[in-house]
């Protein structure tokens, strides 16, 4: 599992002209799921998300995470993370599960990230919608961009 990781002032995924999903302050997640991925990725990658510390404190030290700073999450599929060029210009997404595998694991990783936000009555999970043609708008904080890869 991919999740590319960015620190947002706001985002929000689009489907045609209808708007799908949206945060304010918080964390953009590009999601990239392979055919190894389990239940235990999804584990492993919604703790990290919860806990990834890239939120300023008063000093101006990345030391808070999204829930410290009651900031909301978007999750977003995008099997074109696992593509690859090693050769050629075209690339090869060998790699990306099929959506009957990644579907459910990427469902599973929201209902773990609204499960571990339950407790925290400012923080919001919003998602994109699996498999659609999809328009990202964002502003990215700082900017802040992260790989997390299990």
């Amino acid at each position: 599992m991919i999740a590319l990781v960015q620190r947002v002032k706001q985002a929000r995924v689009d489907v045609g002209d209808t708007t799908i999903g949206s945060i304010g302050k918080g964390l953009l997640v590009l999601l990239g799921i392979t055919h190894t991925d389990s239940q235990t990725t999804c584990d492993w990658i919604a703790q990290k998300l919860i806990s990834l510390r890239v939120f300023p404190d008063d000093e101006g030290k990345m030391n808070r995470s999204v829930v410290d700073v009651e900031g909301d999450i978007l999750v977003v599929s995008q099997f074109t993370l696992y593509g690859e060029l090693a050769k050629g210009t075209r690339p090869s997404f060998i790699k990306a599960a099929r959506p009957e595998h990644a579907e459910p694991l990427y469902d599973e990783l929201i209902a773990m990230l609204q499960r571990l936000t339950h407790g925290y009555p400012n923080t919001h999970i919003a998602t994109g919608s699996f498999g659609a043609m999809m328009d990202v708008h964002l502003v990215n904080d700082g900017p802040v961009t992260l790989i997390i890869e299990r």
